[in-house]
């Protein structure tokens, strides 16, 4: 597809997946809002690219769990842009604990999972709406993960936030459709920073699965562009895990 003249919001845009995605839209003809909540430097660093590859995007700060951040950012970029065609819901956190000790799995641990993975992937999506309706339609992809299939992951409230995710992706498909189209790409391990510097871990995983590989960003990014495309897909699942379920 041909994304010129779309406006699409990509959050957590600044870094791995969400850099991806971005440049790829940006690449394809989208004006694209690189949004971030922390991580400036990278997201500036993202529209700059998208600049010096001849394409036009913006940063904007929001925390996508601030119901009024959100709402201000999804206005600016309708302002900026004249319209939002997309959206990303990339942004995503997650702490690194060992899975069977409950113990380290906290009230405000959960608060702060699902305050950004399943309360800003809705926050984005109910600000959006109105715009995409008033341009024609629109589509959602959220950014799922594997963790949510199978129940396991770099924590247990990170796994059930993840579940949440995809069921946040099948109601949200019945509420806005036929306007707006929801789904969901389900990656497994992805090459980005979060494995920090733990080569050996990430090459004990690549190693374990069928295809011995992880991810690059790049291969989903492709996924999500694929999904904001096809028309006659909602509430719909792609898993990407290099056959980590199979």
């Amino acid at each position: 597809m041909d994304f010129s003249g779309k406006s699409v919001i990509v959050t957590g845009g600044g870094t791995g997946v969400g850099r991806a995605v971005s440049l790829l839209l940006a690449r394809k003809g989208a004006s694209v809002a690189v949004v971030y909540s922390k991580s400036r430097e990278e997201a500036e660093g993202t529209v700059r690219d998208i600049a010096g590859q001849g394409g036009r995007g913006i940063a904007l700060k929001a925390d996508v769990a601030d119901d009024g951040q959100v709402r201000r950012m999804v206005d600016t970029v309708a302002e900026t842009f004249g319209s939002v065609d997309f959206l990303v819901n990339n942004a995503g956190i997650t702490r690194k604990l060992p899975f069977e000790d409950l113990e380290l799995i906290t009230d405000e641990l959960w608060s702060l999972l699902f305050s950004v993975n399943v309360q800003g992937a809705f926050h984005c999506a109910r600000a959006a709406a109105p715009h995409m309706r008033k341009a024609g339609g629109g589509g959602i992809v959220n950014i799922g993960s594997t963790a949510g299939l199978t129940g396991r992951g770099s924590c247990l409230a990170y796994a059930v936030s993840k579940s949440a995710v995809h069921g946040l992706t099948k109601s949200l498909a019945h509420a806005l459709c036929p306007e707006i189209r929801v789904n969901c790409v389900v990656p497994g391990g992805i090459d980005t920073r979060w494995w920090g510097d733990d080569e050996a871990a990430k090459k004990a995983v690549a190693e374990s699965l069928p295809l011995g590989r992880i991810a690059p960003p790049e291969d989903i990014a492709e996924l999500v562009l694929a999904l904001l495309a096809n028309r006659s897909m909602t509430g719909k699942f792609v898993v990407a895990d290099n056959g980590q379920t199979l």
